[in-house]
């Protein structure tokens, strides 16, 4: 049977927890909360795979190079630990060996966090490169037949516009999910019409402008997640967040939508499962 709850976008790898993993990871498994972690570079991924071996069945992983790490950038202690350590962004040039080395363990479930993120970008080159490792892991979920987790910020249309080319040239069948999604209702639909699932955080939990999406969407479409360390959710807000903490996001997409919290519970974390062709 599923669990109880499934939390399919977090960091438990990330600096952020290193003094208290162990506690964190208990708290979820006592919660009913399932995890996915996952990766944004080379480290975090490979540091995503070995917390899955740890806890096989429990937490999952997902491997990729998320788009500010395409180039020099900031990065905050949160995710890299240490002094110093929150500027120190390499620039990672996607190894598409390396990925796929990660990509045929057993608790790899997906391929990302990766997509276009256009925040803080004014240059061409960046927004080519950015373009040029999506595709490239694009290729590789192809490839190894998993899902994307796609990381998308200020670039709804030009995310659509790639997916589209991969679906129309080469007839594929990828699959995705979009995480963190912030978009409108009708730039939902464009990801809902690919069969591409979307999924929340903690965030809805105290701002107004997801409710659209949420109310309109199909719920066999939606997904629960936290984005750990970050945006935790009320009753928690302005704390480190952590997995256990989905289970209010499950609350909030039932009030949202007005339907039985007992079944909107059921079905987020059927849809994880299904989605993510796991064996529970």
């Amino acid at each position: 049977m599923p669990p109880k709850f499934f939390d399919i976008h977090t960091h438990a790898h990330f600096a952020a927890f290193d003094e208290d993993r162990d506690m964190v990871m208990l708290r979820a498994r006592e919660a009913g909360v399932v995890m996915i972690n996952v990766g944004t570079q080379k480290d975090t991924s490979h540091a995503a795979v070995l917390l899955a071996e740890k806890y096989p069945g429990f937490a999952y992983a997902t491997i990729g190079l998320h788009p500010i790490h395409t180039e020099p950038s900031f990065h905050d202690t949160e995710e890299l630990g240490g002094v110093g350590k929150e500027f120190t962004s390499r620039g990672e040039i996607f190894d598409t060996d390396y990925y796929r080395k990660l990509a045929k363990k057993d608790s790899v479930v997906a391929i990302g966090e990766c997509g276009l993120d256009y925040f803080r970008i004014t240059n061409p080159e960046s927004r080519i490169k950015q373009e040029d490792v999506f595709r490239k892991q694009i290729e590789l979920a192809i490839e190894m037949d998993k899902p994307l987790m796609i990381h998308c910020r200020d670039a709804y249309k030009e995310t659509i516009e790639i997916l589209n080319s991969y679906f129309i040239i080469h007839n594929s069948k990828l699959r995705g999910n979009v995480h963190f999604f912030a978009g409108t209702w009708d730039e939902a639909k464009l990801f809902l019409n690919l069969g591409f699932t979307l999924s929340f955080t903690g965030v809805i939990t105290f701002a107004r402008q997801y409710g659209e999406v949420i109310k309109n969407a199909p719920l066999d479409m939606l997904m629960s997640e936290t984005d750990a360390p970050y945006v935790a959710p009320e009753p928690y807000r302005g704390k480190r967040n952590e997995p256990a903490y989905v289970i209010e996001v499950v609350k909030k997409i039932a009030e949202i939508r007005g339907e039985s919290y007992e079944k909107v519970r059921e079905t987020l974390a059927r849809n994880a499962v299904r989605f993510f062709h796991l064996n529970p």
